[in-house]
């Protein structure tokens, strides 16, 4: 069993009982100006509000689709 801090800062206890796993890697992207467009429009369209969050579910996503279509057959 976990043993948790006691703290009166709430954020403290909340962080403790989640244990969310921190972003710590940096990556930066540049894209040409179409591709910024193209981004910009489909974010507009379809009302993201977090664009860090969209490209790192759109990057996973596509890693583990690969991923699945790579994966060694028995037969």
């Amino acid at each position: 069993m976990q043993k948790l801090l006691i703290s009166k800062n709430k954020f403290t206890m909340k962080r403790n009982l989640e244990q969310k796993p921190r972003r710590l890697h940096k990556h930066t992207l540049s894209f040409n100006e179409k591709e910024f467009r193209v981004i910009g429009q489909f974010v507009s369209k379809y009302k993201i509000k977090n664009k860090s969050k969209f490209f790192r579910e759109a990057i996973i996503t596509a890693i583990l689709q690969k991923a699945e279509e790579d994966h060694p057959r028995l037969f």
